[in-house]
């Protein structure tokens, strides 16, 4: 599954039998952290800030599994995270 953002690609695979709309959802709800944090996300923000990038998945999804839906929950976690380094 995926889905495209201006010049950006994101792809997640799934099983055949899951729920494509709820996929959808996790990559929307993704790209919107990326947009909250990086303020208008574009492809250099990942490139050069790909840690940050994978702190944000990293809060968000655990072995696959969304953990957190709360964007201000997550991006209050990464800001912490980013205090303790």
């Amino acid at each position: 599954i995926y889905r495209r953002y201006a010049g950006l690609f994101f792809t997640i695979a799934v099983d055949v039998a899951d729920n494509e709309l709820s996929y959808l959802e996790s990559i929307h709800l993704f790209v919107e952290l990326l947009d909250s944090y990086f303020a208008n996300v574009c492809e250099l923000d990942i490139v050069f800030n790909f840690n940050k990038v994978y702190s944000i998945l990293d809060e968000y999804m655990l072995a696959g599994e969304i953990e957190e839906t709360s964007k201000r929950e997550i991006l209050d976690r990464v800001k912490f995270l980013e205090k303790l380094e």
